[in-house]
């Protein structure tokens, strides 16, 4: 068990004493996902403020590298805000340490009924509603139009096998492009792992529970990656690169092929608004498989937050249609809600409506606990077979079992 998830246990008890903030104070801790976000969620506290005379908002905004230590560093102290944006799939911990406030007796049914159920679904648990999906997103395959067109490629592949023989007829055109960008560092490493082992039939966790890491599906997956990387196809040293160092090669064209999710095409509007390209589905599998990654951020308030009723009310205030619209649009992400989906941002993007598309086949990371340990696991065991320092089938087997031995210490 992570030592950050011992010290949660230590402190369950702490949670209740004392007031975190002033009476009228709402603290808001907020993940930094652009220059945007920030600025957004002033704009959005100082009209709350206007509306709400006499209850203040104090926005913190934390980068999300750090936003996990810092979140758990407050908790131990008892200095935590009052609501805060996390990763959906930290909830479970934090729902087991009694950190969480559930949220039922907080929503009207309309309330309930703004969102999708697809992105609510996620951070109910026994039943009970522990956070708002603040940010959503699916992921799909980016391709570059120009370098698919001199490669003699009509069409996006539509298979692991017809991209893999695209990618190489990219990777002839010279200059030093690769035909397939593979990300092998931080986080989602596992998740591009995932694209293909989903293709190829498989799951994260098998239906007892127990980690997947050595099924065939993942054997499968880990060779059509490893053969690859071997023939040269996707850039060099691809454990050196992580989501954003892809999604820069991608911008600068000297990546004919990508998976990653929405926001890539807001920032090639801004960085590279000459760059020719389109959005596909991921490739599909032998056996016709193929699926997203459905990802989640929630924004939870804490069970010992002093200002509960303010709380809510600022919660209530982020979700409502025009300033959801003006969040999404911000940093790129799907929206979350109805009313939100049909504004015409949405519904006239092309790009975005390939993503919308792909929902119904999105998978979510498991929510279990000590997944972050579990997915760990996968990382280490995916940059070994990358690097040739271990053969596919044994390394994955040990990962597996590693991985089940987290499972059963939860």
């Amino acid at each position: 068990m992570k030592s950050w998830i011992r010290t949660l246990l230590l402190v369950a008890g702490v949670l209740a004493l004392g007031a975190v903030a002033e009476a009228g104070t709402v603290r808001v801790t907020v993940a930094e996902y652009s220059s945007k976000t920030g600025p957004y969620f002033k704009e959005a506290a100082a009209a709350f403020e206007k509306a709400n005379p006499g209850t203040q908002i104090q926005i913190e905004v934390v980068p999300w590298d750090t936003l996990l230590q810092k979140l758990t560093t407050d908790i131990s102290g008892g200095a935590n805000a009052d609501i805060a944006i996390i990763a959906t799939r930290w909830l479970v911990d934090f729902v087991k340490q009694g950190v969480a406030e559930p949220l039922d007796s907080y929503m009207t049914p309309e309330f309930k009924q703004r969102f999708i159920q697809t992105f609510l679904t996620p951070s109910i648990m026994d039943g009970k509603t522990y956070g708002l999906p603040i940010a959503a997103s699916a992921r799909a395959m980016y391709y570059n139009k120009e370098l698919l067109k001199k490669a003699g490629i009509a069409a996006p592949p539509q298979t692991w096998d017809e991209l893999k023989a695209d990618a190489a007829k990219i990777k002839a055109l010279g200059g030093g492009v690769a035909g397939y960008g593979m990300q092998g560092k931080e986080i989602e490493t596992d998740v591009y792992f995932y694209y293909a082992m989903w293709s190829y039939g498989g799951s994260i966790l098998k239906p007892d529970g127990t980690s997947a890491l050595d099924s065939q599906a993942a054997i499968d997956a880990a060779t059509l990656y490893r053969g690859m990387i071997d023939a040269g196809v996707t850039q060099p040293g691809v454990t050196s690169y992580n989501r954003e160092d892809v999604q820069n090669l991608f911008k600068q064209g000297k990546v004919g092929m990508m998976i990653t999710a929405p926001f890539l095409s807001g920032q090639i509007r801004a960085e590279a608004p000459n760059l020719k390209y389109g959005v596909a589905a991921i490739p599909a599998g032998p056996k016709g498989d193929r699926g997203t990654y459905g990802v989640t951020d929630s924004v939870i308030m804490f069970q010992n937050s002093k200002n509960k009723q303010e709380a809510w009310k600022f919660l209530d205030f982020i979700f409502q249609t025009d300033w959801r619209v003006k969040f999404t649009v911000n940093e790129g992400f799907l929206p979350v809600e109805k009313e939100e989906a049909a504004d015409p941002h949405f519904t006239n993007d092309a790009d975005l409506k390939v993503f919308a598309s792909l929902l119904p086949s999105a998978r979510f990371a498991p929510v279990i606990p000590g997944w972050e340990q579990i997915a760990d696991t996968s990382v280490s065991a995916l940059q070994k077979i990358y690097l040739g320092q271990g053969e596919i089938e044994p390394t994955l087997k040990a990962a597996a079992e590693h991985a089940n031995e987290i499972i059963k210490q939860q």
